[in-house]
């Protein structure tokens, strides 16, 4: 069996094998950065040659859409022009605009029918 004593030596680091492992050891690497530069917001021309196209404005981050001439069509960060049929297959509902109740648009649906 060992004695303390030659355990403690063979654990020993000397100053030779210390400048050693510290001149060697590479030196950490730098984070690089992992965000992406902020997407900037539609043009306005942009927002009306969608709006033209009857495009709608999903947001990413809410999986909701905006449809043309609500307040926030082409106002989010996230989000892309697209048809509504391809925010629907992509799993983006309608949003309820402010102001607006489920029961008030199914009378404003209903009121420009019966014109």
């Amino acid at each position: 069996m060992l004695g303390t004593a030659a355990v403690a030596a063979a654990l020993m680091i000397t100053p030779v094998m210390r400048a050693q492992a510290t001149a060697t050891a590479p030196a950490p690497a730098k984070k690089a950065a992992t965000k992406a530069a902020p997407k900037a917001l539609p043009t306005d021309a942009e927002i009306a040659d969608a709006s033209a196209k009857g495009l709608v404005w999903a947001n990413k981050n809410s999986k909701k859409y905006h449809k043309p001439g609500t307040k926030m069509y082409g106002k989010t960060t996230k989000g892309e022009f697209m048809s509504e049929a391809d925010a629907q297959k992509g799993g983006f509902v309608a949003a309820q605009e402010p102001g607006t109740t489920a029961k008030k648009a199914a009378k404003a649906a209903a009121a420009a029918t019966t014109k």
